[in-house]
């Protein structure tokens, strides 16, 4: 346990492809200040997140203050990560790296919903770290794992495993294929 029983959530690890599906938010409580979570089709209840992956673009898009925009890529997709004035460390990481470049990032999921009704994921970056290929790919390893984990306890009726079926309606062959490339990426390289 932290200082003053302050407790982190724990950081999940998952995929570009499915974070990128998520888009069920609940909030476990009824104050302002009670925790956020995003519930992916893998039934992953997710309030923060551990990413790693490949840099490969990255801009300042503040008006006033820097406001960084990063893009990483995984053997899935990719994610966008964000670092302003309120994630200092991260901001300085994210502004001082060069693309290509692998990196670790844990954050905050966020979520935006577009005119067009259409949901946009992307991290708010708490944390991020220039890492070797061998970091990328013992997470890719363990991301699978993960993954591989949640799938089979979408068998069951726990309660964010039931959620997640009815609302993403979760193929998961789907899911173990994706896991399966995400595995086939390393072999390949």
């Amino acid at each position: 346990m932290a200082d003053g029983g302050f407790v982190r959530e724990v950081a999940h690890r998952i995929f570009a492809a499915e974070f990128r599906e998520s888009n069920l938010q609940a909030r476990e409580g009824q104050d302002q200040y009670s925790p956020q979570y995003l519930l992916t089709p893998t039934g992953a209840k997710v309030n923060r997140v551990f990413i790693v992956g490949t840099l490969t673009e990255k801009e300042d898009v503040g008006t006033d203050a820097e406001f960084w925009r990063g893009r990483i890529v995984d053997p899935t997709g990719a994610f966008f990560v964000t670092a302003g004035q309120y994630q200092p460390e991260a901001a300085q990481v994210l502004a001082r790296t060069t693309p290509p470049e692998f990196v670790a990032v844990i954050g905050k999921p966020n979520t935006y919903t577009t005119k067009e009704g259409n949901m946009l994921t992307s991290i708010r970056a708490e944390s991020i770290q220039v890492v070797d290929a061998a970091t990328r790919d013992a997470w890719v390893l363990d991301t699978a794992k993960h993954t591989t984990a949640r799938l089979e306890k979408l068998k069951g009726s726990e309660p964010d495993a039931v959620k997640a079926k009815e609302h993403y309606s979760t193929n998961m062959d789907t899911y173990r294929a994706m896991v399966a490339a995400a595995l086939e990426s390393m072999r390949a390289r």
